[in-house]
């Protein structure tokens, strides 16, 4: 078992505790795309089995997306540290040839896919969870994405329960990236990176959304250290009759004519 930073369990140990992620008997499936994040969430969840006063089980899945992709290194990674794993091979690759019209999201559309096919695998296997690797900067950058490209105040929740009835869990939502980086560096992990994204087969111009806002993220960390920790007790703090939403107005309006 790799020795994972204290800081890093402490982190996701909390963050279990406040937002009840995890409970005695479930039965938890991890979305292993073998990147920094995930593969960390691996050891990580594989510690909390070890040390947690309660029993649950876990099953890392990779799905692939039908490109011959290389796993056999990540498998034998999982297996060495006795996290079970399994590798579910699609045809999504093929299927996006047909059916990503111009102009339309890339990158969506592969995740709503290996999505759909984690959906399926837990459902059709008795998961009652879904677990994955998102972490604060993805919950901040899909912040600021929402509210400067849509129009909308949305991040990443540390729970919340698909339409399917599966309930999806990060337990990372608290940590940086820049940790679950050092962890992998540390610990020498077979990552998977952009060697196994399906946009190096296409002809199609990268999104740059995402990549702009990290930039404008890290510029603004610089000018403000303290401002991931700020934006994490924002998103604790809604202050929702702020804006200018007429749902929430009739509610407060509601709440006070009852005092």
């Amino acid at each position: 078992m790799l020795n994972i930073s204290k800081r890093l369990l402490r982190i996701a140990g909390r963050t279990n505790a406040r937002y009840k992620l995890i409970h005695e008997g479930d039965k938890i499936l991890l979305g292993l795309s073998g990147g920094k994040d995930s593969l960390s969430l691996a050891h990580i969840l594989k510690h909390m089995q070890r040390v947690a006063p309660f029993d649950f089980e876990f099953k890392a899945v990779t799905i692939t997306y039908g490109m011959g992709e290389e796993l056999h290194t990540l498998h034998q990674h999982c297996v060495e540290h006795e996290i079970d794993h399994e590798i579910v091979d699609t045809k999504i690759f093929d299927l996006a040839q047909e059916k990503i019209r111009e102009n339309s999201s890339f990158c969506s559309f592969f995740s709503r896919m290996r999505r759909g096919a984690l959906y399926t695998y837990a459902l059709e296997h008795g998961y009652t969870k879904l677990a994955l690797a998102h972490h604060l900067d993805d919950a901040v950058e899909s912040f600021f994405m929402n509210f400067s490209y849509n129009g909308t105040l949305r991040s990443m929740p540390p729970k919340y329960t698909a339409q399917n009835g599966l309930e999806v869990i990060r337990p990372l939502i608290h940590a940086r990236e820049r940790q679950l980086r050092d962890c992998a560096k540390e610990h020498n992990m077979p990552t998977i990176g952009d060697e196994a994204c399906p946009a190096m087969r296409f002809d199609v111009k990268m999104p740059v959304m995402r990549a702009r806002t990290k930039e404008m993220l890290t510029q603004m960390e610089q000018e403000n250290p303290e401002l991931f920790i700020s934006l994490k007790k924002a998103f604790e703090s809604l202050q929702v009759s702020s804006f200018c939403d007429e749902r929430y107005l009739e509610e407060i309006s509601e709440s006070k004519a009852q005092d």
